[in-house]
C-alpha cells in the first residue's frame, strides 16, 4: 500500500509532464501536417484530420528561385551574429568575472535590462542609423543588430559559467608564466567549453528565429527565411499550405542541430551546478 501510495506522485507528475510537452509540441506538429495539405484542405472547416498527403506545396517553394538565397542569407547573417557576438562576449564576461569592481553588477542588470526593451520603441532610431550608415537590407548590418540584442545574455551566460571556473587553477596558470591570453585561450576556454557550446547554441537560435529586425530593415538583398515566409502573405490572402511548407523548411535545420546539440546544451546549462 505504502508503495502505491509513493508511485502515485510519480506517475501524476509524469503524466502533466507528457501533457504540457504535447502541447507546446502540438502547434509544430500541425504545422508540418499542414505542410503536407492542399491548400483546399488546409482552409477547410472543420479542419481535416484525415486527408490524402500531397507535397505540392513542398515543390512550390522549392520552385521559388530565391529560396536558397534567403536560406545562405540566415546562415550567413546567424554564423556571423554569434561568432562576432562571442568574440566580444569572452573577453567582457572574463573581466567581470575575475576583476569584478563595485559596479560589475549594477552593469550586468542594466545590459539586461537593455534586452527587455520592446524592439519596436528603438525601431526608427535604428533604421536611420542603418541608412546612414548605408546597412540597410545588408547582411552584415543584420548581422550586427542581431550581435547587439542578443550580447547581453550571452554576456550573462558566460559570466555565470566563467564565476563557477576555480580561480586557483588560473593562478596556477599565471604561476607557470602565462599571460592574460594564453590564460583565456589555454586555460578557461576548454574549462568552460560546455558553457560556451551552449551560449554559442542559444544565440544561433535567436538569431536565426529572429523576425522584427529582419522584415523591418531587409527588403529582398539580404532577407532571412523570415521575410520569405512572410512573402506568403498576399493581398489574396494566407497560402496556409504553402506558408506551413516553408516554415517547416525554415526551422527544420535548428531543430534537428539542437536534437543532436541537446547533450552539449544541457551539460553547458548544469555547468557547475553540482560542487
Amino acid at each position: 500500500m505504502a508503495r502505491k501510495t509513493q508511485l502515485l506522485p510519480k506517475i501524476a507528475l509524469g503524466v502533466v509532464g507528457w501533457a504540457v510537452a504535447l502541447w507546446i509540441f502540438f502547434p509544430i506538429l500541425w504545422m508540418v501536417l499542414t505542410g503536407f495539405k492542399s491548400e483546399m484542405d488546409a482552409i477547410s472547416t472543420p479542419p481535416h484530420l484525415i486527408f490524402k498527403p500531397t507535397l505540392q506545396s513542398y515543390h512550390d517553394v522549392f520552385a521559388q528561385e530565391n529560396y536558397w538565397h534567403f536560406t545562405f542569407n540566415t546562415v550567413f547573417m546567424s554564423v556571423l551574429a554569434t561568432g562576432g557576438a562571442l568574440l566580444l562576449g569572452v573577453p567582457a564576461a572574463y573581466s567581470m568575472a575575475f576583476f569584478p569592481t563595485k559596479r560589475t553588477r549594477g552593469t550586468l542588470l542594466w545590459m539586461l535590462s537593455t534586452r527587455m526593451l520592446p524592439p519596436v520603441g528603438v525601431l526608427v532610431p535604428v533604421y536611420l542609423i542603418a541608412r546612414s550608415t548605408h546597412m540597410l537590407d545588408t547582411v552584415i548590418g543584420l548581422a550586427i543588430i542581431n550581435l547587439l540584442t542578443n550580447l547581453p545574455i550571452i554576456v550573462w551566460m558566460l559570466y555565470t559559467f566563467f564565476k563557477e571556473v576555480p580561480v586557483p587553477i588560473l593562478e596556477a596558470g599565471r604561476m607557470d608564466g602565462a599571460n592574460r591570453w594564453q590564460e583565456i585561450s589555454v586555460v578557461l576556454l576548454p574549462l568552460a567549453l560546455p558553457g560556451i557550446a551552449s551560449t554559442a547554441l542559444l544565440s544561433l537560435i535567436l538569431c536565426w528565429n529572429e523576425a522584427f529586425w529582419s522584415l523591418n530593415l531587409t527588403s529582398s538583398r539580404a532577407a532571412p527565411l523570415a521575410s520569405f515566409i512572410a512573402s506568403f502573405s498576399s493581398p489574396e490572402g494566407l497560402f496556409f499550405a504553402k506558408l506551413s511548407a516553408a516554415s517547416t523548411l525554415a526551422v527544420a535545420p535548428i531543430l534537428v542541430f539542437g536534437w543532436f546539440s541537446q547533450k552539449q546544451l544541457v551539460r553547458g546549462l548544469t555547468f557547475g551546478a553540482v560542487k
